[in-house]
């Protein structure tokens, strides 16, 4: 297996497309993105002494939904590779093949943050918005920061949208003082 993110991403994406099942990679993938962003999760399964199977069966419990075997073994191979730490550059790169394949080239990546992960729906919901208002294809890159307490934060190159409850006490904080 390659150790480099891009040719990681080309090369599941390349099987998902011969399996006819590219959207459903995604997905999976995408699950097991959020479940690395759990620090103790990450660390348990990036443990090379642990077995794939009990690899296999930590990520299992924790999915929401099944995960495919093939998945969980680009997951355990990557885990006694040390590379999980390279799993979010791989998804995103899955993400941008994936666009490509639909028609959707030049994509901008949009990083969004939320205090808590965003599932599939709301993570195209929130793609298909910020299209919307730019005009032009975004990947939402999601991450989760429980310092902005709610609401949402957005990047899109060097433009912020910052409508987190963090940004809005500050705000007041602010106004309080000139009080």
């Amino acid at each position: 297996m390659s150790t480099d993110p891009r040719m990681l991403s080309k090369e599941l994406f390349k099987y998902a497309v011969a399996q006819k099942q590219p959207v459903r990679w995604l997905g999976e993938l995408r699950r097991v993105e959020d479940l690395l962003k759990d620090d103790a999760l990450a660390a348990s399964l990036s443990n090379k002494e642990a077995a794939p199977a009990e690899r296999a069966r930590l990520l299992s419990e924790r999915a929401v939904g099944d995960l495919s075997s093939e998945t969980l073994g680009v997951v355990n191979a990557m885990a006694q590779d040390g590379q999980l730490n390279r799993f979010f550059d791989i998804v995103l790169g899955y993400q941008k093949l994936l666009d490509e394949y639909h028609g959707v080239e030049g994509a901008e990546i949009a990083e969004v943050t939320t205090a808590v992960a965003l599932d599939d729906a709301d993570r195209a919901e929130i793609g298909r918005q910020i299209t919307e208002i730019l005009g032009r294809p975004v990947v939402v890159n999601a991450s989760v920061d429980p310092a902005i307490i709610g609401g949402v934060r957005i990047r899109v190159g060097d433009k912020l949208i910052d409508g987190s409850v963090r940004r809005k006490l500050d705000l007041l904080s602010k106004e309080l003082v000139r009080w």
